[in-house]
């Protein structure tokens, strides 16, 4: 297991098998769907994936991240905490989405906390794998961070529009 993985996520496999079924899943994905197969394939090598039991924890909101998923199968929930300290789902993620992007490139602590709702697959890229994978496919590294970019903007625009909306009641 990866060093920063949380407890309780099951390592699926290794080898040339499972990559391929990695690769043909991340294929699908929203996120990576136009990447070609060569880059998919570069990318996979970079992934571990991992099932994770209903309930669990795949990180907590300030906890500092060093690692994003792409939801392979299931799906989790994302929780904030209120002035009481209780969790509150914000958004539900399902199958082809990714979570903890902002964590993965940046380092800092996370912004909330997820939790899987049912049996949840998930491909893990760590910070470090992620670095080593700019590193060694440079323009495949500036795809990947230019659609994060787009995905960030998108999701903080919608929050924007969310914010708005709650102050004009």
């Amino acid at each position: 297991m990866e060093p920063g993985i949380p407890g309780g996520l099951q390592l699926l496999g290794v080898g040339k098998a499972f990559q391929e079924e990695l690769c043909d899943t991340l294929a699908d994905t929203a996120l990576f769907n136009d990447l070609a197969w060569p880059e998919i394939k570069a990318l996979g090598a970079f992934m571990q994936g991992y099932q994770a039991p209903a309930g669990t924890t795949i990180f907590k909101e300030g906890e500092v991240g060093q690692y994003m998923c792409v939801i392979l199968s299931g799906s989790v929930a994302i929780e904030k905490e209120d002035r009481q300290m209780e969790h509150k789902t914000v958004a539900e993620v399902g199958a082809g989405k990714s979570i903890g992007e902002m964590a993965m490139i940046d380092g800092e602590r996370r912004s909330a906390t997820c939790r899987t709702q049912k049996e949840t697959t998930l491909a893990i890229l760590t910070r470090d794998k992620f670095e080593r994978l700019v590193d060694e496919y440079p323009v495949l590294g500036v795809k990947i961070l230019h659609k994060l970019a787009r995905l960030l903007s998108q999701r903080l625009r919608l929050a924007s529009g969310i914010l708005v909306d709650y102050l004009e009641q």
